[in-house]
């Protein structure tokens, strides 16, 4: 299986909330092994409210005084106004950054939310959607990404003989999906931060940081010891410093709390085997190909195969199958659309790959997608 090659990495993914308490995770550190970051490593700066948004939050004259439903005045002024906020995945912002930019994934958005939140006084509950992971890839780091939303309380209190009361206020930012449908389970704030700090880890490891990368990972292990997803990020961080050994003292961590974890089972396979220890590493190959016979990108792999060889309905038939499974990844939609154009279907190419560009998850690959759509829309004028 070819997805043993890759590193596999979790963004986004907690540890079950109710589990005992991990061991300390100060001996799975060797900061004597790497030079100090490039940067500036803050967990604390996360949720860090500026002196700018405080200005904006003035501007917009959000009513602080009880019986107002702050919470819809505060969505209104950053969703609703002139912020004209844009979701962009290049990388995992702080509340600050995302606002001075006007953009941020996911998690970075639900930073500068909350931070907002929190100036006013409303309760924040943060959210982690179960069963919800998207992927994604860089070279041969193949990445697991997390869902969370979070939940807006205001505490109305009675005004003479009427008070106005309602449920907590669900602030998701995809769009295509109905938030109160979604499975969730409540997490903590130093969650959430965790689940920041390793995603700034992730993002260094594909850009070729690895420094940076262990001081990102160190500091989410850090604040949060139960984000599993953490320890993985570590591991994979060792091995790719030629420390087979501590990347399989990480991973073993993970699998002592989550045996069946798919994402520590395939890094630690390839540890195994970097460490000569080829029985281990095939008895747990084979359990990780039974509990993940097809794992995400396997279709997509074959499909790539296939239409280097020639074999494009082949190829069709592949994406097509990752596309179903992963109906919100723009790379596959572009693949499935070029499968058609090979097959000189211009309609359904063009339907894909429309597709792929209202999916697309950063300006660069909107705007990539974007082009291909004018060209391939010239060609069937012609």
């Amino acid at each position: 299986m070819k997805a043993l090659s890759a590193l596999l990495l979790c963004v986004s993914l907690a540890g079950c909330a109710t589990a005992p308490p991990m061991p300390p995770a100060t001996a799975l550190f060797h900061d004597e092994l790497f030079s100090a970051p490039s940067v500036q490593i803050d967990p604390d700066a996360a949720l860090a409210i500026s002196p700018a948004m405080r200005s904006y939050l003035a501007s917009k004259s959000v009513n602080r005084l009880r019986g107002i439903d702050r919470r819809r005045q505060l969505i209104d002024a950053l969703y609703r106004g002139d912020l004209k906020l844009e979701y962009d995945a290049t990388m995992t912002r702080t509340a600050a950054q995302t606002f001075e930019a006007r953009s941020g994934n996911c998690l970075a958005l639900v930073l500068m939310t909350a931070a907002f939140a929190k100036e006013l006084g409303l309760t924040v509950r943060y959210q982690a959607v179960v069963g919800d992971e998207a992927w994604d890839h860089a070279d041969d780091l193949y990445i697991a990404i997390g869902h969370v939303n979070l939940a807006l309380e205001e505490h109305i209190e009675p005004i003479g003989f009427f008070a106005t009361t309602s449920g907590p206020m669900i602030v998701d930012f995809l769009p295509p999906r109905d938030a109160r449908m979604l499975n969730t389970r409540q997490i903590d704030e130093r969650t959430v931060v965790a689940m920041y700090l390793n995603n700034r880890a992730v993002e260094s490891l594909t850009q070729g940081q690895v420094v940076d990368a262990y001081w990102w990972a160190r500091a989410a292990v850090q604040r949060d010891p139960g984000l599993l997803g953490a320890y993985v990020t570590l591991g994979v961080i060792y091995r790719l410093q030629h420390h087979a050994e501590l990347a399989e003292q990480v991973l073993r961590r993970v699998a002592e709390r989550e045996p069946d974890n798919v994402f520590a089972m395939s890094n630690r396979v390839l540890a195994l085997r970097d460490l000569g220890r080829a029985a281990e590493a095939e008895a747990l190959a084979q359990r990780l190909a039974t509990l993940d016979p097809h794992p995400p990108f396997s279709y997509f792999r074959e499909g790539m195969a296939a239409l280097h060889e020639g074999r494009v309905e082949a190829a069709r038939r592949l994406f097509a199958k990752e596309v179903a499974r992963a109906p919100y990844h723009h790379e596959f939609e572009y693949w499935l659309a070029v499968s058609y154009m090979e097959l000189n279907d211009a309609d359904r190419a063009t339907i894909h790959l429309t597709r792929a560009m209202e999916i697309s998850t950063t300006r660069k690959d909107h705007d990539l997608y974007a082009g291909k759509l004018d060209r391939l829309k010239a060609l069937r004028a012609q």
